[in-house]
């Protein structure tokens, strides 16, 4: 699990930025993102759309796509979180799935081949995908048999982004000799967004932004949309003090001076993401260094900053 180490010591002004669970609603809902229960049928654009329509913001983005016909979570970023959700692109994906065989195969020669499509795996896009096709190597972490009924096989499986599941099937047929197919296919986690955590629907989304605007309720909205910073709880972790946050907001790169805590695992060339204090989601960035080397740094550069997700002003320019 996951540990901070400390590199300094310092506090946090309370006049400057807000916790990420005070925001006023306004700003809640312009920094949040929804864990949506994306239905059979519209594609992840046209729930882009909904979604947008239905709280009267001026942007939305999603967070991996789904096809049509597949279901299950779709996270999406509001007004400026549309650029946090970017991050969930390389996020890991997890996916239940439904595949159907062409012929009766036994169920000793299925776990075998299942067994044997773990770890890295080479794929070729389909012919429908907006990518282009060549192959390509993808990690699965695990893949798990849950359940065969005759030519039906139901199955768990975690892996990298950029996996086709689609694919995966029909590679498992011609592996079997028989041929198969993706008859169902249901996404169940995106890093940190899962099944059990707060996923909602655009029903649920649409009574509650009735409640806010019509009975002055903002519980349930609170509930619906999370803070963006959710996008990056799978990011290793820097905590910076106020004083270098205007400077990262401005593109600056993060020296050790600045730095008050970091993940316990951090090495060169990683993506992370930088918090202030109060927990606020500042900006993601690559590591230079490992965290034991950052630990010991007293000046120099540790993290080459990338995105920019904080407004500037919002804390003090402390800086020249």
């Amino acid at each position: 699990m996951e540990k901070l180490m400390f590199k300094s010591e310092s506090s946090t002004n309370p006049k400057y930025g807000f916790k990420p669970q005070d925001r006023p609603i306004e700003q809640h809902i312009s920094q949040g993102v929804i864990n949506l229960d994306k239905p059979s049928g519209p594609t992840s654009h046209e729930i882009d759309s909904w979604v947008r329509r239905i709280l009267n913001v001026e942007k939305t983005g999603h967070g991996g796509t789904l096809d049509p016909k597949v279901t299950g979570i779709l996270p999406i970023g509001i007004d400026s979180a549309t650029r946090v959700i970017q991050l969930l692109l390389s996020a890991p994906k997890e996916y239940v799935g439904l595949m159907t065989l062409h012929k009766d195969i036994s169920e000793e020669r299925i776990i075998s081949v299942f067994n044997e499509f773990q770890g890295k795996i080479y794929q070729t896009p389909p012919v429908k995908s907006a990518v282009k096709r060549e192959l390509r190597v993808r990690n699965v972490y695990y893949s798990n048999i849950l359940e065969i009924d005759r030519r039906d096989v139901l199955f768990r499986i975690g892996c990298e982004a950029g996996t086709y599941v689609r694919t995966y099937c029909h590679d498992i047929g011609e592996a079997l000799g028989c041929g198969a197919h993706m008859a169902e296919l249901r996404r169940t986690k995106v890093s940190s967004f899962t099944e059990d955590d707060d996923l909602i629907t655009l029903q649920d989304l649409t009574d509650a932004f009735y409640y806010w605007k019509e009975e002055n309720n903002e519980e349930y909205l609170r509930k619906c949309i999370l803070p963006m910073e959710k996008a990056a709880d799978y990011l290793p972790k820097v905590i910076i003090r106020d004083s270098a946050v205007d400077a990262i907001c401005h593109g600056a790169n993060l020296a050790a001076g600045g730095i008050v805590a970091i993940s316990d695992d951090i090495n060169k060339d990683m993506d992370v993401a930088i918090f202030t204090l109060k927990g606020e989601l500042v900006a993601s960035a690559k590591s230079i260094s490992t965290t034991e080397e950052i630990l010991n740094s007293i000046s120099g550069i540790m993290f080459d900053t990338k995105k920019v997700f904080m407004k500037t002003g919002i804390y003090p320019m402390m800086w020249k």
